[in-house]
């Protein structure tokens, strides 16, 4: 069972921690995950679309605190879950080595340093079971998560050309990027 033990961050004056999600945790994030599509097109869904309802999120938890190659992690204030990361492996021999990253915040919270420790703790648990490969899609206009993700060890893989067709619109592109760790 993998499971991060809480940590508590304070990034200008506002206190959260992270931890691995839990059971309880679900209807809260069915909830979370239709704000945040609805908050910004830097996600693959509006909101609303694909829409996993409580009981879906049990099943999601469920599965990765059972899995050694999964992680679920959330970050909390006050009790109220404000984003959220997932690491998932697969038990396909070829790709036993690779996980694959995703991270959302309520854009209310942008600027807290939520979304990046979310990835450090997420590449910290990768690394510590010995994942040799983290991947990553993430919209072309999306500077600062590119940034963020090539100051942590990231680097751009691939486009996938016109590959989102966005509200005003036009077609973008996603960046595919990845982490290798050696040895």
């Amino acid at each position: 069972m993998m499971v991060i033990k809480q940590k508590e961050f304070n990034v200008k004056e506002l206190s959260y921690s992270i931890r691995s999600a839990i059971i309880e945790d679900a209807k809260a994030l069915s909830e979370l995950r239709v704000q945040i599509d609805g908050e910004t097109e830097n996600m693959d869904r509006e909101s609303g679309e694909a829409y996993i309802d409580p009981t879906g999120f049990e099943k999601i938890i469920k599965t990765d605190l059972e899995s050694l190659r999964n992680i679920f992690l959330v970050a909390e204030i006050d009790n109220r879950i404000v984003g959220y990361s997932r690491c998932e492996g697969t038990n396909l021999k070829r790709l036993l080595h690779k996980v694959e990253f995703g991270v959302c915040v309520l854009k209310g919270f942008w600027g807290y340093s939520i979304g990046k420790n979310l990835l450090k703790e997420s590449i910290s648990w990768a690394d510590s079971i010995g994942i040799k490969k983290m991947t990553l899609n993430v919209l072309e206009t999306n500077y600062k998560a590119i940034e963020l993700y090539k100051k942590h060890g990231f680097e751009i893989e691939g486009i996938l050309k016109h590959d989102k067709l966005l509200a005003d619109g036009r077609l973008y592109s996603t960046i595919v990027m990845g982490r290798f760790k050696e040895g």
